[in-house]
């Protein structure tokens, strides 16, 4: 398995993850920008993943794309509260996303 193969797996489980926390987010908090934002974020990883065989360089640029955003909202809520939920969580899976999205870009 390459460093492509595996970065489309995480791409889809990031995604479920993201999915998964912005629902969680409208059920606990009634927030609908919790709901959007995950829901958004979660295709877009999502189309990241499918497009990854036949666009790799487009695939990697959503999907870094996608998590630098992620990133950039959720890194100065864990380092301002230190909660592992959810911010914590999304700070250690988009540092996974980073690097396998670099690992995959300098081995295609």
């Amino acid at each position: 398995m390459n460093y492509l193969d595996l970065t489309r797996i995480f791409y889809f489980i990031f995604a479920t993850l993201v999915m998964v926390g912005g629902v969680i987010g409208f059920i606990k908090a009634k927030s609908k920008a919790s709901l959007i934002a995950g829901v958004v974020a979660g295709a877009l990883l999502d189309l990241a993943g499918i497009l990854l065989t036949p666009h790799p360089e487009l695939g990697l640029g959503i999907g870094v794309a996608v998590t630098i955003l992620l990133l950039g909202r959720f890194a100065p809520a864990f380092f301002r509260t230190r909660k592992f939920m959810p911010a914590g969580m999304i700070l250690l899976l988009g540092l996974i996303s980073l690097g396998l999205s670099v690992a995959a870009w300098t081995n295609r």
